[in-house]
């Protein structure tokens, strides 16, 4: 006897997976998303190896960002006008192409051709994570959505970790340039695996699209300001950790700081998915940003380093949350024909905020750890503001 929609039992982690397509899309997504982490690094490690200074192997990494933030969008309207078959393998094989010359270039002698190749793989980079984004509701039950954007966003955390670990792992194995190898491999191996799933080979019906495409509706646009101000709070955070790792005069505490607060987000997020009938999205994510921001107080006071350990797994734990609802969210906003587009102007907005915040925590540093600790406390205070000013536009009342 079959079980009807409504009195089937709620799905857990492990049966969404099992679900068609879901886990070889999310695995080849995680893959070919890999350079966004490796590639700043692999940028500045390839500079000092060729004896370029720390300045220009930071500038590059800031241009990759920068440039993939610009990409992203454009890239996304291309998938929503055609499929994510179509545009991800192209933009895969330009940055692929762009991540290899770089590996045979003299970043000391030649920094404008690096610059323009290191501006090129990020402008390129494939759209796999607003592409994925956009197919999970096709993908899964309305019942799930919620599960399944919270996998999604609490899976991503292992790129940030795994990228770095494995750009170190190849500058100690075989040299600086092969991290930026390993991102031209990973880009072409994740696309291709995403590339040949069926969901990726579907084509948008043909539709009229507004020039402005899914930012003129307002309530986006509210999300996407919200969202910058979160970004804030993760491009600041790693300043904040170096800061109480020179306070404390413990190196180790610059990494484990990030690393608390990525564990505190895979937490987050698998509890997240775990609930059965959690607050319409548009609620969830004004109460979750607010326990973000609450999360951040603990951060102000001076600790001793197991505390600052400790108290940075805290705003982890409503993390992947946030970016669930904010991701559902933005699903439900983005005009018809726009999701993908939408989905990546939300990327690179947080990644906007991201540059934004490493700069200010950068240069309040000099006055203390309060004022440090006091960016993304501010910036998820400003996020969570804003969803609140603008819950009519998000439909949250």
């Amino acid at each position: 006897m079959l079980t009807s929609a409504s009195t089937r039992p709620p799905a857990t982690g492990r049966s969404i997976l099992r679900t068609p397509n879901v886990a070889p899309l999310l695995a080849g997504t995680l893959v070919g998303r890999l350079p966004s982490s490796m590639a700043p690094l692999g940028l500045l490690l390839a500079a000092r190896a060729d004896h370029a200074s720390t300045a220009l192997g930071a500038i590059l990494a800031a241009l990759y960002a920068l440039a993939g933030a610009v990409g992203q969008p454009l890239l996304g309207r291309a998938v929503d006008r055609t499929s994510l078959a179509v545009v991800a393998p192209a933009a895969a094989a330009v940055s692929g192409a762009a991540f290899t010359a770089l590996t045979v270039v003299d970043f000391a002698a030649q920094p404008l051709v690096v610059a323009v190749l290191a501006a090129v793989a990020g402008l390129a980079t494939p759209p796999l994570e607003a592409g994925l984004r956009a197919m999970w509701t096709r993908l899964v039950d309305p019942r799930d959505h919620h599960r399944v954007f919270a996998l999604d966003s609490a899976s991503q955390e292992l790129v940030f970790v795994a990228g770095p670990l494995l750009a170190t792992a190849m500058c100690q194995l075989a040299s600086a340039h092969g991290a930026l190898a390993a991102c031209a491999v990973t880009t072409v191996a994740g696309t291709a695996a995403v590339a040949v799933r069926r969901p990726a080979r579907v084509r948008s019906a043909a539709r009229p699209v507004h020039w402005l495409g899914p930012l003129r509706s307002r309530g986006l646009l509210v999300l996407l300001t919200a969202a910058l101000f979160f970004g804030v709070t993760l491009g600041s955070f790693p300043v904040l950790a170096l800061g109480v790792a020179d306070r404390h005069h413990e190196g180790w505490l610059a990494g484990l700081l990030p690393a608390a607060l990525s564990l505190g987000s895979l937490i987050g997020g698998t509890a997240w998915a775990r609930l059965r009938q959690p607050w319409p999205t548009g609620k969830a994510l004004l109460a979750v940003g607010v326990g973000y921001a609450c999360a951040f107080v603990a951060l102000l006071m001076p600790e001793p380093p197991w505390l600052a350990v400790t108290a940075s797994i805290l705003p982890g734990l409503f993390l992947a949350p946030w970016l669930a609802c904010a991701f559902l969210t933005c699903d439900a906003l983005a005009p018809s024909g726009t999701a993908t587009e939408a989905a990546a102007w939300l990327i690179s907005v947080i990644g906007l905020g991201q540059a934004a915040g490493a700069a200010a925590a950068g240069q309040l540093s000099a006055f203390g750890h309060t004022t440090t600790a006091a960016v993304p406390l501010l910036g998820a205070a400003l996020a969570a503001a804003t969803l609140g000013a603008g819950r009519r536009r998000l439909s949250l009342t």
